[in-house]
């Protein structure tokens, strides 16, 4: 088994020695070369073959932004993470390096504290590394980039009559925000039920997220604000560091946020959003896993499923990484197993015909 090498690109002096602390403690990294900018790191690929780069955003001579355009013309299976700050141009700059390509972001610490900034970044970003390059730690050739899938759907044997569908829940991590940018256009302006979604992303991130996915949309997208009564055909996004839930009222539905104890290490957390669903729409929800890291939205795909509710999950081959979908998949939660661009057409056919059915 070869060690996973990386390539750290950053000006920033203190930030390369931190990373090469981190990455040194790990038996199954290596370090296969550090540059100051993206022209060095660009101009060093061939001779390191790197696994995996880390990539500041904001470097003289070429930037995190520029460097990504290089790499995804020359070298487009090597996954890279950006490094970002918690700023509102850090969150921008973070969505455009993930809409061009970029796999995953770590944000930099806060403070001057050395050894908090070394566990921090030891927290976030090894296991990320780790899950992007698992073929690597299977002795694997690194696969090419993932493929737009063409197969038909495939449906798991559970065919039992659904109760109709009364709200969607979506639950994602690594590699949410694109499935995301691909899935909600496909919603109709006349869709019938509301839409709510957990993306795991810091605080600001998932407003600028709700805004960008917006422009895109045939139905309103936002940010969870604290209090908001649902409606049919709104999309409404969970805010980070906070828990989204539903909740019943009278004759309505309305989603509150809170700041309980993270689930999976989470905050906002599927396995939340999910549980709320069950309790407050049992069998008329229809939830929906799609790529990310660690296997937050199992247990509350249990909850669904024991209410009779439906359940999708993004394939292997169309995940970035399989890991949210996959452990809901092999559970046997899932009524269909499917790639990308199929979920958003299955969702719509899903939501429509139950609500036919309702009308009959």
């Amino acid at each position: 088994m070869r060690r996973i090498r990386v390539l750290i690109v950053d000006d920033s002096v203190v930030i390369r020695r931190v990373l090469r602390e981190v990455l040194a403690s790990d038996a199954e990294l290596e370090i296969a070369g550090v540059a100051a900018n993206g022209q060095i790191a660009l101009a060093m690929i061939e001779q390191v073959n790197p696994d995996l780069i880390t990539l500041d955003i904001e470097m003289p001579v070429m930037d995190g932004l520029q460097t990504l355009l290089g790499l995804r013309e020359c070298y487009p299976a090597i996954p890279v993470i950006m490094f970002s700050t918690l700023t509102q141009r850090g969150a921008l700059a973070t969505l455009d390096a993930l809409a061009l390509g970029a796999r995953d972001y770590v944000t930099k610490p806060e403070g001057n504290s050395v050894s908090s900034s070394l566990e921090k970044i030891r927290l976030d970003l090894l296991p990320k590394i780790k899950a992007l390059c698992s073929y690597r730690l299977r002795g694997e050739e690194r696969p090419k980039q993932i493929p737009k899938s063409t197969q038909p759907i495939s449906h798991s044997p559970r065919v039992t009559i659904k109760a109709p569908v009364e709200v969607v829940a979506i639950g994602t991590s690594t590699g949410g925000p694109n499935a995301l940018a691909q899935v909600i256009p496909s919603i109709p302006a006349n869709f019938p039920v509301p839409i709510v979604v957990v993306q795991h992303m810091p605080p600001t991130f998932t407003r600028f997220l709700a805004q960008r996915l917006a422009v895109s949309a045939q139905v309103p997208v936002e940010e969870c604000g604290g209090v908001e009564f649902l409606e049919p055909g709104s999309v409404w996004i969970a805010p980070g560091d906070y828990h989204m839930v539903v909740r019943r009222q009278g004759t309505r539905i309305r989603l509150a946020t809170h700041q309980g104890s993270a689930e999976n290490s989470c905050r906002p957390s599927v396995d939340v959003l999910f549980r709320s669903v069950a309790d407050v729409y049992g069998p008329g929800t229809l939830a929906i896993v799609m790529t990310g890291m660690g296997q937050d939205g199992l247990r509350g795909a249990e909850n669904i499923c024991d209410v009779g509710g439906q359940i999708l999950a993004q394939d292997e081959e169309s995940s970035v990484v399989w890991g949210m979908p996959g452990f809901v998949a092999q559970a046997g939660l899932a009524d269909a197993v499917l790639p990308l661009d199929q979920i958003g057409p299955e969702m719509v056919r899903r939501v429509t015909q139950s609500q036919r059915r309702l009308q009959a």
